[in-house]
C-alpha cells in the first residue's frame, strides 16, 4: 500500500470550529457556546465530533473557541486530556489571539486565517476542518484516503436531506464522478438531486484541504474587502468555480442510504435529535461499542428507582423508554420517553414525558412535564405543570415554534408557595 496513504493520520492536522454563539439555541447558550451544550444525558455536543476524530486515529487537534468558552474549556480539560505529548499528540483550545489584526473571528474562514501560523508551524500535508456542533459518526480516514487518491484540492462531506430542510445549508451539484460543479449557500429555493425532486445534497461542514492550497485560498480571501470571511459564502464557491473540489457522499456502505447527521442549530432540532435517542430502535445509537462516544464521566453513583410516598401509597419510580444518567434517583415518579441527566431527583406523583432534564435538576411532587427541555440545576416546585398550557408557559419560559418549552439554567419559581397552593 502507498506509504503516503498509511501516513495520512500522522500527516493531518484537525481544526474544529467551536466558537459559535448559537443564538437560535438560547437560553441553552446563555452561559455556554453551542458545542458545549449538554446532550444525551452524559455528553456535550462537541463530544461527537471529537469522538469521530479520536476513533479515526487523528491525534493532532486544535479547537478554535470564542464565545463564552469557559464551560467548554472546562469540559475539554476534564474529559479530553488523553493524548501522549511525547509522541506528538495534542488537543489544544485556541481562543482568538488577534495575531493578524484587531478583530475577533469574523467568520469560519477568518478563524483559520487568524491561525495560519499553526499550519505553517505544524506543516501537515492535510488539514481537516470540522464543525463542533453536529451529531453523527464518520470515519474521517476514508475521507482522507479519497482526497489523497483523487488528488483533490478540497474534499467535503456531503449528505442528503429533505428539500424542505435544505435552505439552511450549502447546496451541492456534482457530476457523475463526484466532482462538485455547483454550490449555493443557503438558497431560498434549493436545487434538488436529479431525479429526486424531494431531496438535496448539502454541505456537512467537513473539509479536507491540502495545506498549501488552504493557505493560498485564505490569504486571497483576506485581501478581498467584500468577502464575508466564510467557507460557505466565499472560499467554497470560488474553489468550485476553479475546479478540483470533490464531494464525499455520507452514505451507508451496505445500503447506500444517507447516514444519520444532524445540525443542532435550533431548539427544535436539539429537541428532535434528543428524542431520536429514546426510540426503541434509534437511527443513532449511543451503544455502538465499535465506535464509542467519549466524554468526561463524572464520579456519580448508579441511578436508582425507589418507592415514593404518594397519598399513603408507596409507588415505585418508573422508567419507561428513557435514558438516565448516573446519580439520578426516581422516587415514585415516572419518566416516559425522556432523557434525564446526572443527579436528577424525580419525586413521587410526578410524570415527565417526552422531555430532556439536565444534570442536578429537582422535580418536586405531583409535577407534570410534557415536551420540555430543562437546563441544569432547575428546581420545579410541587404541583407545577409545564407543557400543558403554552399561554401560561410563555409567561415564564421560551416556547419554540414546535411547541417545546425551554426552562433556563438554574431556574427557580419566584413564588413556589403559590404553585403548591394551587395544586
Amino acid at each position: 500500500m502507498n506509504m503516503k496513504i498509511l501516513d495520512l493520520p500522522r500527516n493531518t492536522l484537525t481544526m474544529i470550529m467551536a466558537g459559535g454563539k448559537g443564538q437560535r439555541l438560547r437560553p441553552l447558550t446563555d452561559d455556554r457556546s453551542k458545542p458545549g451544550v449538554p446532550f444525551g444525558a452524559l455528553y456535550r455536543i462537541i463530544d461527537f465530533t471529537l469522538s469521530n476524530v479520536w476513533n479515526s486515529g487523528l491525534r493532532r487537534i486544535y479547537i478554535l473557541t470564542q464565545y463564552k468558552s469557559y464551560s467548554l474549556d472546562k469540559h475539554l480539560l476534564k474529559g479530553w486530556q488523553i493524548f501522549n505529548h511525547e509522541v506528538g499528540e495534542f488537543l489544544y483550545g485556541i481562543p482568538p489571539q488577534l495575531r493578524v489584526g484587531e478583530n475577533w473571528y469574523q467568520g469560519t474562514a477568518d478563524a483559520i486565517y487568524q491561525n495560519i501560523y499553526l499550519l505553517e508551524r505544524e506543516k501537515p500535508d492535510y488539514v481537516l476542518i470540522l464543525s463542533g456542533d453536529h451529531i453523527y459518526r464518520m470515519d474521517y480516514s476514508t475521507l482522507l484516503v479519497l482526497h489523497s487518491r483523487r488528488n483533490a484540492r478540497l474534499t467535503l462531506g456531503a449528505v442528503v436531506v429533505p428539500k424542505e430542510e435544505a435552505h439552511d445549508f450549502g447546496i451541492l451539484e456534482v457530476d457523475d464522478h463526484g466532482w462538485v460543479i455547483g454550490f449555493e449557500e443557503k438558497p431560498s429555493d434549493p436545487k434538488t438531486i436529479p431525479g429526486r425532486p424531494d431531496l438535496c445534497l448539502v454541505n456537512m461542514g467537513v473539509y479536507v484541504f491540502d495545506r498549501e492550497d488552504l493557505i493560498d485560498e485564505l490569504k486571497q480571501d483576506a485581501e478581498d474587502l467584500a468577502s464575508s470571511r466564510d467557507f460557505g459564502k466565499n472560499i467554497i464557491p470560488k474553489m468550485v468555480a476553479e475546479g478540483g473540489v470533490l464531494a464525499y457522499p455520507f452514505l451507508d456502505k451496505n445500503t447506500g442510504e444517507p447516514r444519520f447527521w444532524r445540525d443542532i442549530g435550533t431548539l427544535d432540532s436539539y429537541y428532535q435529535t434528543s428524542m431520536e435517542l429514546v426510540k426503541p430502535v434509534p437511527a443513532f445509537s449511543l451503544y455502538d461499542r465499535d465506535w464509542p462516544v467519549r466524554t468526561w464521566m463524572a464520579p456519580t453513583p448508579p441511578a436508582k428507582s425507589v418507592h415514593g410516598f404518594h397519598g399513603g401509597n408507596k409507588p415505585t419510580g418508573q422508567l419507561i423508554g428513557s435514558i438516565v444518567g448516573g446519580g439520578t434517583i426516581i422516587t415514585g415518579g415516572t419518566a416516559e420517553r425522556s432523557i434525564l441527566g446526572r443527579n436528577v431527583r424525580l419525586e413521587a406523583g410526578s410524570h415527565v414525558q417526552d422531555s430532556v432534564i439536565m444534570d442536578n435538576s429537582i422535580i418536586g411532587q405531583h409535577v407534570g412535564i410534557l415536551k420540555a427541555i430543562l437546563d441544569k440545576g432547575v428546581v420545579i416546585p410541587d404541583g407545577m405543570r409545564i407543557g400543558f398550557d403554552h399561554d401560561e408557559d410563555r409567561k415564564l419560559f421560551t416556547v419554540t415554534e414546535g411547541g417545546v418549552v425551554v426552562v433556563p439554567k438554574g431556574w427557580r419559581h419566584p413564588d413556589p408557595a403559590s404553585v403548591s397552593a394551587e395544586a
